[in-house]
């Protein structure tokens, strides 16, 4: 019966999305790559089935010589939580205000445009798009326009994200890969305080995971407006868990996205939480076309309609195939784990900014494209003690990663045909990261976190222009503390103090002329020091009611960037953010839950300077609120409502961009013979605001001279989609 569900599911995907193959329909697209990583799962399952069968010190002696190197993975947190709202934020489990969890329940109920919102959940992130559906998200967090990810580092099913030195920008954090229903929880931090986090952590930070098993298998099939198709199965099988999904979707735009998806997981476990291991198989590969953002003047105009395309050839292709497995084992005087992963990714992105600015005739479009393969991993070993009758637990971890680029490219392209380079580098990056932390109860409600954190990076660029080329190295020293009191009832205080760092591309760590004019170009530093203090309350004293108020404060020494889209770096100056934010969830009786995030930030450089002191970009104030309620069985639904506000667009805050305000609907129904069906409408009220600006110079066709302007992308037209769901 399972195989006939499955047989039928597929078989109507295929009918649905005939241009395309249905699910398989990338499999023409595979090559050699893609058949060698088929065979490497096979040979993964083959050895874990193998494995069950020996003992095991034999399974953890193997393990143990897989893992002598480790990356940014935080130690293991037991998933035995169970809760009824979004949020897992009790009372005496965490170490700071602003950290947390979101449920299961939260992320399956959350009304989901793309994959990347399920950073939302996060209160205060704020997750947007200036492009087409298959690039990273641009975030947005106390007060930092994080573009792809530069000072929010994620780790993802024992994997981290975040890229360095990427062909489209630092810390790039694609998050398309993902399947939502597989997500078990999403734990977050905001700031550096923690000493297994460091580079792109600054803001803060979250780890994705992924279930072990399903309760029951699922096969799903949802259409909606807009060309939108999607086809998920996944399941568990003993220790097996697997799931493919195939999607499509044009986006409400005048030229289609035509995104076409494809994904698959196979995983391996044994074990429970705290003594088991796992092995995780991943692939997924994308194409699509990109509305970029437009000049206001052109849409006010006439010349193209507000959700048009100034380029309608933008767009690109992705992929990424990886394996990761983790393995952790606890007793009554330790803990210990250890992680491994290997990534191999692929992104080709043509786009187009700046219309005829810099060539009139052909266009400014290009191409930014890079070939990576990164590895590493983590080791993490814990001791619980009890001097003089005090609870203490020390952890020491070390974490490496190296990333090969090759090549890492910056292309003038039109109508996606090869132009000429703009330049063109291998690139290597090396990090070693040892990092040590107590947890100390000095008194019953007293209780310190202290933490110490060293990082290494050496960066090795091979240039096309040999002025270009060059080694570079740098290191830095992460202090952490924290102090929490309490609880008295059942509310309880803390303090925070960090020092963190992001590292900057390699390319501007060697660079000596321009690749564009042969100026001389100025280097920047590798890693860029971040300094964090918050004081925070969370409090449970009203029943069915918690709630979390943090003030804090985050300096950085400067806010260096290498310009993808030029080739060259961009140093700027120092800067400073504050802010206060606040959490409330309410869950009722009858399992009704409402949420409420506000987060008001003030963002200015330090160092004074004519042209203004205005952080471009960086939001006053965001907020968020929802309701949910019912269960799996009968009537459900989710409401929820998103601020973002205005930000400057330039240093003296003369422009301005406007805020945005969405409102998404969910509502479901659970048969009682295992079936479910659920209808989703984005932007309820049809919202015609911007989901991004910007301010700078660009130049139409026929325009004589370059015009400074607003350049914004819309939010997507209000759509909706029907997902009908069997259990199995």
């Amino acid at each position: 019966m399972k195989r006939i569900i499955t047989l039928l599911f597929f078989t109507t995907e295929c009918l649905a999305n005939p241009g395309h193959g249905g699910p398989l329909g990338h499999l023409h697209d595979w090559g050699w790559g893609h058949l060698l990583f088929v065979l490497l799962l096979a040979g993964v399952v083959a050895l874990a089935m193998w494995k069950t069968s020996r003992s095991n010190f034999s399974r953890h002696m193997a393990l143990a010589a897989l893992t002598p190197m480790a990356a940014a993975a935080q130690q293991p947190v037991d998933d035995a939580v169970t809760v009824t709202g979004r949020y897992s934020n009790n009372v005496g489990e965490w170490d700071a205000a602003s950290q947390g969890a979101v449920t299961q329940e939260g992320i399956a109920k959350r009304p989901l445009l793309r994959n990347g919102e399920v950073l939302e959940s996060v209160p205060g992130m704020i997750v947007t798009q200036h492009s087409g559906e298959g690039k990273a998200n641009q975030y947005f967090l106390r007060g930092y326009n994080l573009d792809h990810g530069t000072d929010f580092a994620v780790t993802a099913v024992d994997t981290p994200i975040n890229l360095g030195s990427h062909a489209h920008g630092q810390g790039y954090l694609d998050l398309n890969f993902l399947i939502p229903e597989l997500i078990s929880r999403v734990v977050y931090q905001k700031g550096p305080y923690a000493a297994a986090e460091g580079d792109f952590a600054s803001a803060g930070s979250a780890r994705i995971d992924y279930v072990e098993r399903l309760p029951e298998s699922i096969a799903s099939l949802a259409g909606g407006s807009y060309g939108y198709r999607r086809l998920l199965v996944a399941g568990s099988q003993q220790n097996f868990l697997y799931a493919l999904e195939s999607l499509h979707n044009d986006g409400s735009w005048d030229r289609a996205n035509d995104y076409r998806r494809l994904n698959g997981v196979l995983r391996y476990s044994q074990g429970a939480a705290a003594n088991g291991w796992r092995v995780t198989a991943m692939a997924y590969q994308a194409d699509w076309f990109a509305t970029d953002q437009i000049a206001q003047r052109a849409a006010d105009s006439g010349q193209v309609g507000r959700y048009g395309s100034l380029d309608p050839t933008d767009g690109g292709s992705a992929s990424r195939y990886s394996l990761s497995g983790q393995w952790r084992e606890s007793g009554e005087n330790g803990s210990r784990s250890a992680t491994l992963f290997f990534v191999r990714s692929q992104l080709s992105l043509f786009s187009n900014f700046t219309y005829f600015l810099n060539d009139p005739v052909n266009g400014d479009q290009f191409q930014q494209a890079e070939q990576r393969t990164y590895y590493g991993g983590t080791v993490r070993q814990a001791w619980f003690a009890s001097p003089g009758g005090h609870d203490s637990v020390t952890a020491v971890g070390l974490q490496a990663r190296r990333d090969r680029i090759s090549p890492v490219a910056l292309r003038n392209t039109v109508g996606r045909e090869f132009l000429s380079t703009v330049r063109e580098d291998d690139v290597t990056i090396d990090a070693v990261s040892p990092y040590l932390s107590n947890t100390f109860a000095w008194l019953p409600k007293l209780r310190t976190i202290a933490g110490l954190r060293y990082d290494a990076y050496r960066f090795r660029v091979d240039s096309d222009n040999p002025l270009n080329s060059g080694t570079a190295s740098d290191s830095i020293v992460s202090p952490k503390i924290t102090f929490a009191f309490g609880p008295w009832q059942q509310t309880e205080y803390f303090v925070n103090y960090g020092s963190g760092f992001h590292s900057n591309d390699a390319r501007g760590t060697t660079i000596t002329v321009d690749p564009v004019t042969g100026a001389a170009a100025d280097r920047v530093s590798p890693l860029v020091r971040t300094r964090g203090y918050e004081f925070g309350v969370r409090s449970q004293a009203i029943p069915g009611v918690t709630t979390s108020v943090a003030l804090w404060e985050l300096k950085q020494d400067s806010e260096l960037l290498f310009v993808g889209d030029a080739g060259t770096t961009e140093p700027s100056r120092p800067s400073r953010r504050r802010g206060l934010e606040w959490l409330a969830e309410y869950v009722s009786p009858k399992g009704i839950a409402l949420d409420v995030s506000v987060a008001a930030t003030h963002a200015r450089f330090t160092e004074d300077d004519p042209a203004g002191n205005y952080i471009p970009g960086a939001p006053d104030k965001v907020a968020s609120a929802g309701i949910t309620a019912g269960g799996k069985l009968g009537l459900s639904g989710s409401l929820r409502w998103r601020y973002f506000g205005p930000r400057p667009l330039i240093e003296d805050n003369s422009v301005r961009s406007s805020s945005t305000s969405l409102v998404n609907a969910k509502v479901g129904y659970g048969f009682e013979k295992r079936t479910a069906m659920s209808f989703e409408v984005l932007n309820l009220l049809d919202s015609k605001q911007d989901d991004i600006s910007y301010y700078y110079a660009s130049q139409l066709r026929g325009e004589a001279a370059p015009v400074n302007d607003i350049h914004f992308h819309p939010v997507e037209r209000r759509a909706w989609r029907l997902t009908f769901t069997v259990n199995f």
